[in-house]
């Protein structure tokens, strides 16, 4: 059942009383010069024309996401925003993400990798300026420095969209970061699933300030009682999978994710191989063997959704992920991430290409939500049964493109975050979707099933 609150149906970048300019100055500066360095280490650590290759024909080439990244600043915030005469307009369709598909990318007239780097850089001087000079009140773009923190989250996801890249990239390593903190002593302890109580609680927002608009509005939901996994599902269990023969029997699939096993042979996750009695994987540049207690990742959702057949479950649908999430039983309320309504730090989760790969299962303590349920923020991006839709009384804002035009039985939802997610483009409500058939994504998933009878 889902209820609309009242009120809760136009978009708002806040619904609390207006904060001070100079801290949401210093918040906008921030995740734009938090986002910039990422993307100028993720362009830096290869030659240039590593950065005009086509890495593969699911990804762009890095120089156009650098390029991308810089125009979609100049027509939000300089022009947009600021009112100001566009630098390159000779350049926006060559940068319009709907007008070219990343396979077609390499064949138009990118600007090389001095070019992109030159007017990226050209861009964000303007940007600073206009930034310490906006009045960041008098309409929605504006209000609570939205536009500014909105492309702070774009940056952001094309930095892990370019990660992904990396990952897919032949030869030898580029990046390098320190491995993920150990799992705690009472990893080995945690059950293997968590009650989740039947009712209502709030989803989505209408109060988070820089809240994209497929988040919004917050509204009721009631739900069943349900058992979640504590933690996401681990490479070890995944491995039991493929050697009870998950990848031989239809009986575990959903037919189109049968047609693809077939068609492509696939027999486990991506980058993946066996070497004799051990598995290997790939892993930026570096071949290692699978560790068993680390979240699985690159599998689609047809893998997750075999898996959770196999294992007597399935997965959560989206309401169940957010509630075991975000829902305090003893308050009612629902806080803005799992551990509460302070913004993430390295205790909380793993977040922000700190760490190239997840934590080991059961990590990250205090981080759980408050029912227990851990590394639901981090990680890995979760796999949700829902598909991707708008929810009551959805305003599209600031344009269509951004999730309107994605609606419908096509996507597949997918919660949480991964490692290579930064903290201000991911939160309790942040929603992403793909394709079901993604695998070089950085998702994972967890399992749940209906509460018995007595538990409810």
């Amino acid at each position: 059942m889902t209820r609309v609150q009242p009120g809760t149906g136009t978009f708002t970048a806040s619904a609390e009383p207006a904060h001070d300019p100079e801290l949401l100055r210093a918040r906008a500066l921030g995740a734009l010069t938090t986002a910039r360095e990422r993307t100028a280490l993720l362009t830096g650590c290869v030659a240039d024309e590593e950065l005009t290759a086509q890495h593969s024909p699911l990804m762009s080439p890095l120089v156009w996401d650098l390029a991308h990244i810089g125009n979609q600043e100049e027509q939000w915030l300089l022009r947009t925003v600021a009112g100001r005469e566009a630098l390159r307009p000779e350049i926006d369709s060559v940068y319009d993400a709907f007008e070219h598909p990343r396979s077609e990318r390499p064949t138009l007239p990118l600007l090389s990798p001095t070019e992109a780097r030159g007017y990226a850089a050209d861009v964000r001087g303007r940007v600073l300026d206009v930034l310490e000079r906006a009045p960041l009140h008098g309409g929605p773009l504006v209000d609570a420095a939205f536009a500014f923190g909105m492309i702070a989250q774009h940056e952001q996801q094309h930095d892990e969209t370019m990660l992904i890249t990396h990952q897919l990239r032949r030869g030898s390593a580029a990046l390098t970061a320190p491995e993920p903190p150990r799992a705690p002593a009472d990893a080995a302890a945690l059950p293997a699933d968590v009650l989740v109580p039947g009712g209502e609680f709030t989803m989505g927002t209408s109060a988070e300030p820089w809240a994209l608009d497929n988040e919004r509005p917050a509204h009721r939901r009631e739900l069943a009682a349900f058992r979640i996994d504590t933690v996401p599902v681990s490479n070890g269990a995944y491995l039991r999978f493929i050697e009870d023969g998950g990848y031989d029997e239809a009986r575990w699939w959903h037919p189109r994710g049968w047609e693809l096993v077939r068609e492509h042979g696939l027999t486990a996750p991506l980058f993946w191989r066996r070497d004799g009695a051990t598995w290997l994987r790939r892993r930026f540049g570096v071949v290692e063997p699978v560790p068993v207690d680390d979240p699985v990742v690159h599998v689609s959702w047809y893998e997750a959704d075999a898996y959770a057949r196999w294992a007597g479950r399935r997965l959560p649908t989206e309401a169940e992920w957010e509630m075991a999430a975000r829902f305090d039983p003893a308050t009612g309320r629902s806080r803005r991430y799992p551990w509460g309504d302070t913004d993430p730090t390295p205790e909380h989760a793993n977040l922000g290409q700190r760490h190239l790969s997840p934590a080991p299962v059961g990590g990250y303590p205090r981080g759980a939500s408050a029912l227990g349920v851990r590394q639901l923020i981090g990680d890995v991006w979760e796999w949700t049964a829902s598909d991707f839709l708008p929810y009551p009384g959805f305003v599209p804002f600031p344009y269509r493109e951004y999730s309107e035009v994605f609606f419908g039985d096509a996507h597949k939802v997918l919660r949480g975050g991964s490692f290579a997610v930064d903290p201000v483009a991911c939160r309790g409500t942040f929603r992403n979707w793909d394709l079901p058939v993604r695998r070089q994504i950085f998702a994972g998933f967890r399992t749940a099933r209906d509460a018995r009878p007595e538990q409810r």
